[in-house]
């Protein structure tokens, strides 16, 4: 069985280019997911970062809500940052009127939890899985987790200012969030974790 597997990134709206580049940088075969049958083609798939609103209703507008839902119901590996964090939690915070989730993974997540645009900010976090050395994350516009169920293991947290404790980092089986935005800065490790995720749920499979 092929090591390299094939890892969607859903196109949309968002940051879907650095993803695509995060990817194959992490031994995945990186494409594109527009389409319903594109949903049945990939082994993963990640949730970018963007306006988690407008990505709501174009899921439902491409007619792909009912076949995202189906396949995370099914044990698809996903991973979502930002907007993609809350496209992933059963429990919205905050949300614009009539907005829905995909959900799949037992947290409550507030949407613009830290602030606008111009409260954007970066910190460095200590994530015990990806080694030693701390993750520089960039957080735009972004959510937390505000409430977390007995199976979601907590990665990291918000470690100073006045937002500190917050979760910013979770993962649930197959499914990742992250509140800041790794494809951005070059440290692939993320993605690359995510990556193993999709090889375990595939060798589980096969």
């Amino acid at each position: 069985m092929s090591t390299s597997p094939t890892i969607g990134v859903l196109a949309v709206q968002g940051d879907v280019r650095e993803h695509l580049v995060a990817l194959e940088r992490s031994g995945a075969d990186a494409v594109t997911v527009r389409r319903p049958r594109e949903v049945e083609a990939v082994d993963g798939l990640v949730l970018p970062g963007g306006e988690s609103t407008t990505i709501d209703k174009l899921l439902r507008a491409f007619d792909l809500q009912g076949p995202l839902r189906e396949r995370i119901a099914a044990g698809l590996p996903v991973y979502g940052s930002c907007a993609g964090m809350i496209l992933l939690a059963d429990r919205l915070a905050d949300g614009a009127a009539g907005q829905q989730t995909l959900g799949g993974m037992d947290i409550l997540v507030r949407r613009n939890a830290f602030g606008r645009q111009v409260d954007s900010f970066e910190e460095d976090l200590h994530i015990r899985e990806l080694g030693g050395e701390p993750v520089r994350a960039v957080f735009i516009r972004a959510p937390w987790v505000e409430e977390a169920g007995e199976a979601v293991e907590v990665l990291a947290r918000v470690e100073h200012g006045p937002a500190a404790g917050r979760i910013v980092a979770a993962r649930q089986g197959n499914l990742l969030v992250t509140s800041f935005h790794p494809e951005v800065t070059g440290d692939h490790r993320v993605h690359r974790l995510f990556a193993d995720i999709v090889r375990h749920s595939l060798r589980e499979r096969s």
